[in-house]
């Protein structure tokens, strides 16, 4: 009985002894916010702001349709600087 008790004690006194940890290189991939830099896209003056209250509905038409052009215009701006960004 003492002999397995010992025994049990050796094996275990093997489990407990230290090896040294061997140093390895562990690359961890990051994100990094990085600032953005594209010029400032200007906002356009708009056609309806020049619109007077006497004008006629033909002139506001055109107007509203100009204005129309600007916006898509001025979005496709905004969509390219934001697409840089990415």
């Amino acid at each position: 009985m003492r002999a397995i008790w010992l025994g049990m004690v050796f094996a275990l006194a093997g489990c407990v002894a230290r090896q040294e940890a061997e140093p390895r290189t562990v690359r961890v991939e990051v994100p990094v916010a990085v600032p953005c830099r594209t010029p400032a896209v200007q906002e356009p003056a708009w056609a309806t702001a020049m619109l007077k209250k006497g004008d006629t509905l033909q002139v506001k038409v055109r107007a509203l349709l100009a204005e129309r052009q600007q916006h898509l215009g001025y979005e496709a701006q905004l969509v390219t600087a934001v697409q840089a960004c990415q």
